[in-house]
């Protein structure tokens, strides 16, 4: 028996003998990401899956994104005549449903039917506040140009200055799907580090006194107003921008599910099942994507550049904003919740409210930031937020006033409302 000869055939046959520096790297990239999805949280619903694909798409030998025999025209993403669609690498295949604009798709009905815009109707002044804190997407899509890359590439870049992931993902994956990996990992990363980002320039471009303004409190905005919001934007929207129409009819679909109130089963699967279902074939294939040849370059490096100053001039133009309107207002806004128009649920609001507690104890801006990133949300097609039960155990369990619910980190998207019900409800236990 050729021991030797068994032995230099399994190696070989093993994906060490064709492992390359680059796919190395990839995996140790991804290695980094799952740190950071797991042990620190950074976004972990998509950057653990997008992580994962990573290391899917990069294993020696597996084949799980090839196109061996050229199966996928280029040109034209279709089959050509002969070949079969099953020798298409699994990962490859499903990566479709993103190229189609599918997952995207469903992506935003979920996200739909997850979405308030109360705080939005309630107070739309925040319409110019989220469209103040887009401003990164135009200087970060600017300076793409000067730097050499195409005004397609520009536009999937710029868009990371949004703060939102999904509509990143869509954009790249239209306009320059070959950035799609470096894309997204921006996107989540810096979405992830907004309480790092936002901070430092909400202090520089405000003072104290500004920080410590208080807001009244927002008017109760009615169902009817909810269920008609949804239809008036689809239509308005598709008559001017035609394109938007798939993904905005998609995403105020889902709200239309949620406000009716006539279509709970609807509403409850687009919002957890496909949801979550979606999101796992999203992430992992938009991981996929992220080969050595693509991603170990100089444009990775210059998107994650650019996508930093996109958040940093997101951030400064809602602010700034903020600012006119204090003034103008003599006072009544406070420019602090600019800076959540960004997007970044719930996050950016969250933040807000942080800074502004820092300056003024009993200050409460939370349900008003939520205004201008709902407006964000709606701008660029995205919103996320807790299911009901979670507000009722958060309640139950840890907090004994009410009144704390909005410093609490963990529930920085409740409702005012749901904690006033269980005060009601127990009025010994709970005390507003």
């Amino acid at each position: 028996m050729d021991i030797l000869g068994i032995l230099k055939g399994f190696w070989e046959s093993s994906g060490l003998a064709v492992l390359t520096w680059r796919e190395g790297v990839m995996i140790l990239v991804s290695f980094v990401l799952l740190y950071l999805a797991i042990a620190k949280k950074f976004e972990p619903l998509l950057l653990l899956p997008i992580a994962f694909g990573i290391l899917l798409a990069n294993l020696p030998g597996a084949g799980l994104m090839d196109d061996p025999t050229g199966i996928i025209d280029p040109l034209s993403t279709t089959i050509r005549e002969g070949a079969h669609w099953y020798d298409i690498g699994i990962l490859r295949l499903i990566y479709a449903g993103v190229k189609s604009s599918i997952f995207p798709c469903l992506i935003f009905m979920g996200v739909g039917a997850m979405t308030d815009f109360g705080p939005l109707l309630a107070n739309p002044m925040s319409l110019l506040l989220g469209a103040a804190a887009q401003l990164g997407i135009y200087v970060a899509f600017t300076i793409a140009i000067l730097l050499g890359f195409t005004p397609q590439e520009a536009a999937a870049i710029g868009i990371i200055g949004g703060a939102d992931g999904p509509t990143a993902i869509f954009l790249a994956s239209k306009l320059a799907a070959h950035l799609l990996a470096p894309i997204a990992v921006a996107a989540y990363s810096y979405m992830a580090l907004i309480p790092i980002i936002q901070p430092p320039i909400m202090k520089l471009l405000t003072t104290k006194k500004e920080r410590a303004v208080e807001m009244k409190q927002l008017r109760t905005v009615s169902k009817t107003e909810k269920i008609i919001f949804p239809v008036v934007v689809l239509v308005i929207c598709a008559f001017m921008l035609p394109s938007v129409a798939p993904l905005i009819g998609m995403f105020m679909l889902g709200n239309l599910f949620r406000e009716s109130g006539v279509v709970e089963r609807l509403s409850d699967t687009a919002q957890n099942a496909l949801t979550n279902i979606v999101t796992i074939l999203l992430g992992v294939t938009v991981g996929a994507t992220a080969n050595g040849q693509t991603f170990l370059s100089k444009q990775t490096i210059f998107i994650i550049i650019l996508g930093l100053t996109a958040f940093c001039f997101s951030t400064a133009g809602g602010v700034l904003l903020g600012k006119l309107m204090y003034l103008v207002t003599k006072g009544k806004v406070n420019p602090l919740i600019g800076s959540a128009g960004v997007s970044a649920v719930p996050m950016a609001a969250r933040v807000s409210q942080v800074e502004g507690r820092k300056a003024n104890p009993t200050n409460f801006l939370l349900m008003h930031a939520m205004g201008p990133e709902r407006r964000g949300c709606y701008r660029l097609g995205c919103r996320r937020r807790f299911p009901a039960p979670a507000v009722r155990q958060i309640i139950k369990d840890k907090i004994k006033n009410p009144a704390v619910l909005f410093s609490c980190r963990t529930a920085g998207i409740f409702y005012v409302r749901a904690a006033r019900f269980l005060a009601r409800r127990r009025p010994r236990k709970y005390k507003i």
